[in-house]
């Protein structure tokens, strides 16, 4: 079915608004906007709760069945699917003046509706029908047709948008501008959009179907960012509404305002801190750990994490997943560090840290469970990709151990807190731990032997800085996020001072690593799962 082809004149840049529909679910500030409409003349339409609180509040209201002759039906499923309802919000005045006077119609020229709580219902873990029943119908018919009409109606779904519609008929002597107007009918088709992705991806999942024939993306803008990831481009933090503890969900205590970078980096920081159930501190640089420690409590914590690569922790992120406390925050804030991001944190940790004006500091209420499900987006160039979030979890019964020398109880605990880091750490990944805390990483190579490398040079590295006379790697055990696709790779841990290695497996050439592993005295087991993260 092809449009009609209409011809029309320009759309007049000032419309007086003489009669408004308002229809809300969320009533906040609803009663000020009522008293402000009333105050120019404006004739209000409305239904149900909307026009009972109106009503209350003294402001004169007409019910919808009244100014429409027909009552609502179907336990108020159709109230406002009427003739006089739509031909008055999409009827352009310059053409179908004649129509209106025919049939009776009067103009609409506001229409302030926000919908059905669905999303809100989903979250509160309703059953499905009561989810059905929070699908609104009425609601996302008359803003479309509103926000097609734009040239004469104006269109408001959120509260936030009263206050300049407002000053509009305040400077414009009743009227609202064609700027503002289409400024609305954008964010209009943005709240139906997102709504009805929110009820595909709801249906979806009621189905079973992970990945749908056509999945929609939505999200709410949370904070307009200076720039991206380089000054020469432009960014922004939009949020989906999922409720898991994060960036997305925090406080900002105090500080700057957050970078793309920070927002991105802080966000790895908190996932990889999760991992936990010891107390425990992540540093982060770059979106990749520098140093990664549990403890017997936080202080303890963060001193072995800043050890494994205090050079790289200069301006990095540090994230913990227990309260701050005083005693810690006052060894942060010898640091320079960029974010720091907690569950919560005393008042003395809050006054320590408020003596660092610029140190961002942000607080979540809660961890993330990392074994939880969810998605994940990359963007490419036409399309992206859509995949489970990274939510494996390896323990000791998935192990296997494939060498003559099985590991310790403490190598054992070592291998599994150094596959947890890896699981964060960008690929090729390599992680020296020892006595569960970092002491050598390597990230982001081409080559799995030049992690391996790298990792022990900065093991050695932190060992000078520490006055140690032993690189941290000697002793330690060694992670790696996928198989060996040779030996090079596992010998250079060797020669890096590893008694212990873990490693998914699965290479042609297992038998050759695990002889490697043999003639070194190594431990090894298999975990049997990978964790890339590119």
């Amino acid at each position: 079915m092809s449009p009609p082809n209409v011809a029309h004149s320009p759309a007049p840049d000032l419309v007086r608004i003489t009669r408004a529909l308002i229809s809300v679910s969320d009533k906040t500030g609803l009663v000020a906007l009522g008293q402000a409409l009333a105050a120019k003349g404006v004739e209000i339409l409305s239904t149900g709760g909307s026009a009972q609180r109106l009503a209350e509040a003294g402001i004169p209201v007409k019910e919808v069945s009244d100014h429409t002759g027909f009552p609502e039906i179907m336990d108020g499923r159709v109230k406002t699917l009427h003739p006089r309802v739509h031909g008055g919000i999409l009827a352009r005045r310059d053409i179908h003046a004649e129509a209106m006077t025919t049939h009776d119609i009067p103009p609409i020229d506001l229409v302030v509706v926000n919908l059905y709580p669905f999303e809100a219902t989903v979250s509160k873990g309703a059953d499905y029908a009561n989810c059905v029943e929070n699908i609104d119908i009425g609601g996302p018919a008359m803003i479309r047709a509103a926000a097609k009409n734009h040239d004469f109606v104006t269109v408001v779904t959120d509260p936030e948008d009263y206050e300049a519609v407002l000053d509009e008929l305040a400077t414009h002597d009743g009227a609202v501008t064609l700027t503002l107007r289409r400024t609305l009918a954008q964010r209009a088709y943005a709240r139906t959009a997102s709504y009805d992705a929110a009820i595909s991806s709801w249906l979806a999942g009621q189905l079973g179907e992970t990945f749908p024939p056509r999945t929609t993306l939505s999200g709410k803008l949370s904070q307009t960012l200076r720039y991206g990831e380089n000054p020469h481009q432009q960014a922004a933090f939009y949020v989906t509404g999922e409720q898991r503890p994060g960036v997305a969900t925090a406080i900002q205590l105090q500080g700057k305002e957050l970078s793309y970078n920070n927002l991105n980096d802080t966000d790895a920081a908190f996932e990889l801190v999760a991992e936990f159930e010891r107390p425990a501190v992540a540093i982060i640089k770059h979106a990749n750990p520098c140093g990664v420690a549990e403890g017997a409590n936080l202080l303890d914590a963060y001193k072995q994490a800043l050890l494994c690569d205090p050079v790289s922790a200069f301006g990095g992120i540090i994230a913990v997943n227990r309260p701050l406390d005083a005693a810690t925050a006052e060894e942060i804030a010898k640091l320079f560090a960029e974010v720091v991001i907690a569950p919560d944190a005393d008042d003395a940790a809050r006054a320590l840290l408020a003596t660092k004006k610029n140190l961002r500091v942000l607080l979540t209420k809660d961890v993330p469970n990392p074994a939880e499900p969810g998605m994940m987006v990359k963007q490419l160039s036409g399309g992206f990709l859509l995949q489970n979030r990274d939510n494996g979890r390896i323990t000791l019964d998935d192990l296997k151990v494939v060498t003559k020398r099985a590991p310790t109880e403490q190598e054992l605990a070592d291998l599994l807190f150094a596959f947890r880091v890896a699981k964060h750490v960008k690929s090729n990944a390599i992680v020296y731990a020892r006595n569960g805390a970092t002491v050598g990483v390597g990230a982001g190579q081409m080559s799995r032997v030049d992690s391996a490398r790298i990792a022990a040079i900065k093991s050695a590295e932190a060992a000078k800085a520490a006055g140690l006379s032993e690189p941290l790697a000697k002793g330690s055990v060694v992670a790696s996020d996928a198989f060996f696709p040779f030996a090079d790779g596992l010998l250079a841990a060797a020669e890096a001072g590893v008694t212990a290695v873990i490693q998914p497996g699965g290479s042609i050439r297992d038998n050759d690593v695990i002889a490697a592993a043999d003639e070194k005295g190594l431990a090894m087991v298999l975990t049997g799962m990978r964790h890339f993260r590119h």
